[in-house]
């Protein structure tokens, strides 16, 4: 069983977003990180061990700990602000 953590950033960022269906579309995503952790992208360089889910227009990232089956929500921003 997968433990599943969210940080400080992640929570205020998904506070923020108003449209119901948005918040429809980041739960959906978030279940399905959640099922299958290896579903994102994984990222370089300064991102490495890390991975991100496209949630139009915004991104989500992520950490998944295989050996002690930890996965940590890191951050949920707007494309552009990457």
């Amino acid at each position: 069983m997968v433990t599943v953590a969210y940080s400080t950033r992640f929570e205020k960022e998904v506070r923020k977003i108003r449209d119901t269906s948005q918040k429809e579309r980041v739960k959906a995503q978030i279940i399905r990180i959640v099922h299958d952790p290896e579903t994102g992208k994984p990222m370089r360089w300064c991102k490495k061990n890390t991975r991100e889910v496209y949630v139009p227009p915004y991104r989500l990232s992520y950490c998944f700990d295989k050996n002690n089956d930890t996965l940590v929500f890191l951050s949920f921003c707007h494309k552009d602000e990457q």
